[in-house]
């Protein structure tokens, strides 16, 4: 009965968001508020009944949605374009979330709320909705857009800050204070979860995926991406973060592959169904009535939302360094809230300090400014040649020659070959240090909550602990001993560069030498101090530890040369990854197409022996007059006919390239066969 009630709910979600998003696609308008009306519609709030029973099973397949829509954003935003964006990204995103939660702060205030509520509608109005944005830029082919990738790192940013928020809003609502400490460790865990899974990942997720695409199987490749994707995300979420995070760095790992192209096309179907779910299920929880009792608060929320976010994330845009243009058009884009507001406003719920109007005042608000995103990212372009026409001249020059001085700024740093090296060998030690972290942070979870196959050896609780503690060491020994030939490294760099001949005299050497010695000893015990006080919880005796220190000396002694060449191929690996050619699409007319042909299309047709155009020049099919379509290519027998002129012949197998509309296009295959 039970798989019924969800087949039916699933049936008339699918089928009225197909009716309603007809019937946008067909009068132009975003096909995302489409899902959002037809979820209104079948909601619990329209009369005259519900027509969804179970809205968890509907709640549960939008969850997917979501995993699956930031799975594609990792796929198309891989770490070369993280990286290339980061330090605005984060300007941005931090400036945002400052503006955003001050503003939310004090319209809180402003209505006579509590300071718990105003705190929590600070932290809500901060978010920008990652999914919502996605799905807008898709629809409107938009996502390679320079704009857009900048949107896409201040939205991973945030989604990361975010995580640290709750646990900042958590300690606050529970103590009445302020925990800098319980800040400090859960972005310190974060930082070890997104350095475990970016390293391990980039180093055998490509490879693997590499090696099941030669079976040429298409099944196969996308139950191999998925398995990752939902398997990231579930441990995210084991982990206490958001499934989003972990299905967006899988993601970006899997972006590295060269197949990436292939699964971009194999999970875009998957994608969209489950994310119609998605933006169902929100427009499922607009309620009329409460929309109609605080209509005050959320008319001012919403209109805040929209102005405090354009403004704030604009300027934070502009002065990381880009253009007028480019700002305004991010923060045309992110003028909204989303999920992860629910998220936080779901938090003062279960914790019981919020009152109980703010969750649906939030879910209202998103809906609003979900229904306008399109509208202003579409107005964006005519906002910012608006901008530039009535602007006083003064103002635009002066913003030209700031962007011009930070771009010049940036690319005029040109550090030594020293401090270059150095910087290389202390980024590699902290990772070193980091995956131990990770390795460790494992036993010790595994300490404390064993699972069954573990229960099941019949260990004591003390040999349990004491065989994890040996098994973790024994694991990390290549990143240690890696990380103690770096620290060797490292103190004689700056044993040669700051011990000078002038300052020592005939010395230099052998102080070279003792500093080079004190700076690798005293980094290998202070690791090694570090190791034991992070185990501290599975510690053997005195006695015990003694011996297995000693037995595991000797396997260092002994297996000193095969734990190197082990780490040499991880990092050989890690870095033939990253300095891959990123891949060509291999279907070019796939690719974003200008504003002014943003609603063109364009399809590839065979010209057979049996076509009435074989034979024919363009002219004389008038094509055009008759379709409105265009041909604006043809490929013969291996060469390219580009803007081909009315009196090119058109022959049999040859393939045209057809420009136009939608039902232009069906016209003119029509006529072609």
């Amino acid at each position: 009965m039970h798989s019924l009630e969800f087949l039916q709910d699933l049936a008339v979600v699918m089928i009225v968001a197909g009716l309603v998003t007809i019937l946008f696609h067909r009068f132009k308008q975003p096909v995302v508020l489409g899902y959002i009306l037809a979820g209104f519609i079948i909601g619990p709030h329209t009369p005259p009944f519900a027509l969804i029973t179970s809205q968890e099973s509907i709640n549960t397949l939008a969850d997917i949605g979501v995993i699956l829509l930031m799975f594609s954003l990792g796929l198309d935003f891989s770490l070369r374009k993280l990286k290339k964006v980061g330090g605005t990204a984060v300007i941005a995103a931090l400036l945002e979330i400052l503006v955003m939660g001050w503003v939310g702060y004090e319209l809180g205030r402003l209505f006579g709320w509590n300071n718990t509520d105003s705190l929590f509608l600070g932290a809500m109005l901060s978010m920008s909705s990652t999914t919502v944005i996605i799905k807008v830029l898709t629809e409107m082919g938009r996502t390679k857009e320079k704009f857009a990738q900048l949107i896409f790192g201040i939205l991973i940013i945030e989604d990361i800050l975010g995580i640290a928020m709750i646990a900042l809003l958590s300690g606050i609502a529970m103590t009445g204070a302020l925990s800098v400490g319980a800040i400090g460790v859960t972005l310190g865990k974060l930082s070890i979860f997104l350095i475990v899974v970016l390293v391990v990942g980039l180093i055998t997720v490509p490879r693997l995926i590499g090696y099941v695409s030669k079976f040429k199987s298409n099944e196969m490749l996308l139950i191999t991406v998925l398995g990752f994707c939902f398997g990231v995300s579930l441990l995210a979420a084991k982990l206490g973060y958001s499934i989003a995070l972990g299905a967006f760095v899988i993601g970006a790992v899997i972006a590295e592959a060269r197949e990436i192209h292939r699964i971009e096309a194999l999970i875009e179907p998957v994608r969209d169904m489950f994310s119609a779910v998605f933006f169902t299920a929100i427009g499922l929880l607009i309620d009329p009535r409460m929309l109609m009792t605080h209509w005050g608060p959320v008319i001012a929320i919403t209109a805040a939302v929209i102005l405090c976010k354009v403004i704030a994330c604009a300027s934070g845009t502009f002065l990381g360094g880009y253009d007028r243009g480019t700002s305004l058009r991010v923060g045309m884009s992110v003028a909204q809230i989303g999920e992860f507001s629910f998220i936080i406003a779901s938090l003062g719920v279960t914790l019981n300090v919020t009152s109980k109007f703010l969750y649906p005042i939030a879910v209202d608000v998103s809906a609003i400014t979900t229904l306008l995103t399109p509208y202003l990212i579409r107005s964006a372009d005519t906002a910012v040649n608006q901008f530039d026409r009535l602007a006083p001249r003064a103002l635009v020059n002066s913003m030209s020659l700031y962007t011009q001085w930070i771009g010049q700024f940036g690319n005029g740093r040109q550090p030594n070959l020293a401090a270059k090296l150095t910087r290389g060998w202390i980024l590699q030690m902290a990772l070193n240090v980091a995956l131990m972290t990770g390795i460790f942070i494992a036993a010790v979870y595994a300490g404390q909550h064993p699972p069954v196959w573990l229960r099941d050896l019949g260990l004591s609780g003390e040999s349990l602990r004491t065989a994890l503690w040996f098994t973790a060491v024994v694991c990390s020994l290549p990143l240690f001993i890696a990380t103690s030939r770096k620290l060797q490294a490292l103190g004689m760099l700056i044993a040669e560069t700051r011990v000078t001949k002038a300052a020592a005299g005939e010395r230099t050497a052998a102080i070279q030498s003792i500093v080079a010695q004190v700076i690798t000893i005293a980094g290998t015990a202070l690791l090694g101090f570090y190791v034991l006080v992070l185990t501290s919880t599975l510690l053997p005796s005195l006695r015990v530890l003694i011996v297995l220190l000693a037995l595991i000396a000797l396997i260092a002694w002994l297996l000193r040369r095969s734990f190197i060449r082990v780490y040499s191929k991880a990092q050989i690996a890690l870095q033939e990854t990253l300095s891959q050619v990123p891949p060509v699409d291999p279907t070019p007319v796939a690719v974003a197409l200008p504003s002014l042909l943003r609603e063109a299309n364009l399809e590839k047709v065979e010209i057979t022996n049996a076509s009435p155009a074989a034979g024919k020049l363009i002219h004389e099919l008038q094509l055009r007059t008759q379709t409105g379509a265009s041909i604006v290519g043809i490929e013969r027998n291996g060469q390219n006919i580009i803007n081909p002129g009315p009196d090119e012949e058109l022959q049999s197998d040859d393939q045209i390239l057809l420009l136009g509309s939608r039902d232009q296009l069906d016209a003119a295959i029509a006529a072609l066969k």
